[in-house]
């Protein structure tokens, strides 16, 4: 499936935005009306190695997914690897790209695609997975902009369970 992208611009400097987007324990604060069960993979869920795994509610299916933080060029670029569905046979992958717009505004792209097999694709096309994909980055762009405008804090951070909360700084 895809690529499916979705941009926008958002009033914050770049590296807030980058900060925001490189740290996977905050991810659900803007993702979670698409991405559900949210559970990190390692205990420092930022930066080059940080991991999670969630569930993607579509309409006629729900498939488990995790993805990995595999490269980032700071504060340009934010590249991640996975893998979902039956099996964990499917790859995925998101980049999420930042420019410098005009006035101090931030323009973020974010782009997710998948390899199904040819089985896994029909499952995909009749569940409307683009389309619905789509939907979901716009409004989760949508929900990081109102995050970082209103200089909200992220929600509730996730965290790893029995990890230790006082060497991640989460209180």
């Amino acid at each position: 499936m895809g690529p499916v992208s979705a941009e926008i611009e958002i009033d914050a400097p770049r590296e807030q935005v980058f900060a925001a987007l490189v740290d996977l324990a905050a991810r659900p604060s803007f993702t979670d009306h698409f991405l559900v069960d949210f559970h990190l993979t390692r205990i420092d869920g930022s930066g080059v190695g940080a991991g999670a795994r969630f569930r993607v509610e579509a309409p006629l299916r729900k498939v488990w997914m995790d993805t990995a933080i595999v490269a980032v060029e700071e504060p340009f670029r934010v590249v991640e690897e996975g893998r979902g569905g039956r099996g964990n046979r499917i790859p995925n992958h998101t980049v999420w790209e930042l420019t410098e717009g005009a006035g101090g505004l931030t323009a973020v792209r974010v782009s997710h695609w998948t390899e199904p097999r040819p089985g896994d694709r029909l499952l995909e096309l009749s569940s409307a997975g683009s389309v619905w994909q789509g939907r979901g980055w716009r409004q989760a762009l949508r929900r990081l902009r109102e995050n970082l405008e209103s200089d909200r804090p992220a929600s509730e951070r996730i965290a790893v369970a029995g990890g230790n909360r006082y060497a991640t700084g989460i209180p």
